[in-house]
């Protein structure tokens, strides 16, 4: 099953656990202390395709669904049920994790909208090898500004082309926005 929005969990263990479900792109809160980059990628998210919040069931995940939707009022939201969470096992907390992979599929199906599209990017690991945004002498700081400039919240090279693919940007985004940045000698 294709999730076409974003969906923006707490940590690994969700991000993990949904990939078993459906395929999705997922942006990790870490928790409930949400950076301000973080907040920049989600908000830019939610222009390109749309966020769907699946936060835990307890008094963090309520939270952090809280601060989500005050930065982006219209996100749609997903919902596990204290049970289906793990409520009912012994010794451990409640998450995503826990939760069954039909239930994970039946709860994003219900929110996600099938018919909007994903817009790609036709930038490739080679665009950012020549544009010097990984594998060079200046390449973390010129990456760190252009995520910066472009709301992609704290990205590695890695994460860099995977955000740039994500949000759909356009070779020619990236080459004018590069003309504006400057990198200290």
């Amino acid at each position: 099953m294709q999730i076409n929005e974003v969906i923006v969990v707490e940590g690994k263990a969700d991000t993990a656990k949904i990939k078993q479900a459906v395929t999705a792109d997922l942006i990790e809160t870490n928790g409930s202390a949400l950076n301000l980059a973080t907040q920049g990628a989600i908000v830019r998210a939610a222009q390109t395709r749309g966020i769907i919040i699946f936060t835990d069931p307890d008094y963090n995940g309520e939270r952090l669904r809280k601060i989500i939707t005050t930065l982006v009022p219209d996100a749609k939201h997903a919902f596990l049920t204290k049970d289906a969470a793990g409520a009912k096992i012994k010794h451990h907390s409640l998450g995503i994790e826990y939760a069954n992979i039909e239930t994970i599929q039946s709860v994003l199906q219900a929110v996600s909208d099938e018919k909007k599209s994903i817009v790609h990017s036709d930038i490739q690991r080679s665009d950012l090898l020549s544009w010097g945004l990984i594998n060079g002498p200046k390449s973390a700081k010129l990456r760190t500004q252009l995520a910066e400039a472009l709301n992609l919240g704290y990205v590695n090279g890695k994460q860099l082309l995977k955000r740039l693919q994500m949000f759909g940007i356009q070779k020619g985004t990236v080459e004018q926005m590069l003309t504006t940045l400057e990198v200290d000698e």
